[in-house]
């Protein structure tokens, strides 16, 4: 039996249980689900020494429950200093034609969503996407191009697209 073979086994075995019981502590579904399965990352991270313990479900336990405790306190004190600075500004436009625009970036390739997002929504030059990114500027710009021109073919809502199209974001 290979080391994966047994965190496969225990995350089949216990998983439902380590999050009963962390549910019982954090009283949140989610977060006692989120801390449990971050306690098998870490053990996946490490899957030799892990297949050693003694008792792997404790040890666990132990991960999950501390990693509750880190993400309580962090946005206990997240909370305290948003409390102090009073509500965050309202960002978020609601506007249909931003949703749809949203909507079309997620469709897009990893690395066009970011080069544009990061360029057009953020405002950084070429050269500080490209060192963001960790790609030269031709490629960041080869992604910009890319995206823009994918971008115009979802954006646009004419009901008869032709082939002799501009590629034109349709500004309807």
């Amino acid at each position: 039996m290979t080391d994966g073979d047994v965190i496969s086994e225990l995350y089949a075995g216990c998983f439902r249980r380590l999050v009963v019981q962390l549910y019982a502590v954090t009283g949140d579904l989610n977060e006692a689900q989120e801390a449990v399965q971050e306690a098998f990352t870490k053990a996946l991270a490490a899957p030799r020494r892990f297949a050693q313990l003694d008792n792997p479900e404790a040890w666990l336990r132990r991960v999950a429950v501390n990693v509750a405790r880190t993400r309580h306190r962090r946005r206990r004190l997240l909370g305290g200093l948003l409390h102090r600075i009073g509500p965050p500004p309202v960002v978020a436009d609601r506007s249909p034609e931003h949703l749809a625009l949203l909507a079309a970036l997620r469709q897009l390739p990893r690395g066009q969503r970011h080069a544009l997002a990061l360029h057009y929504l953020v405002d950084l030059p070429v050269d500080e996407v490209a060192a963001t990114l960790g790609v030269s500027v031709g490629t960041v710009k080869s992604r910009l191009s890319r995206g823009r021109h994918a971008l115009a073919e979802l954006l646009d809502d004419s009901p008869a697209k032709d082939s002799t199209s501009t590629g034109r974001i349709n500004a309807r």
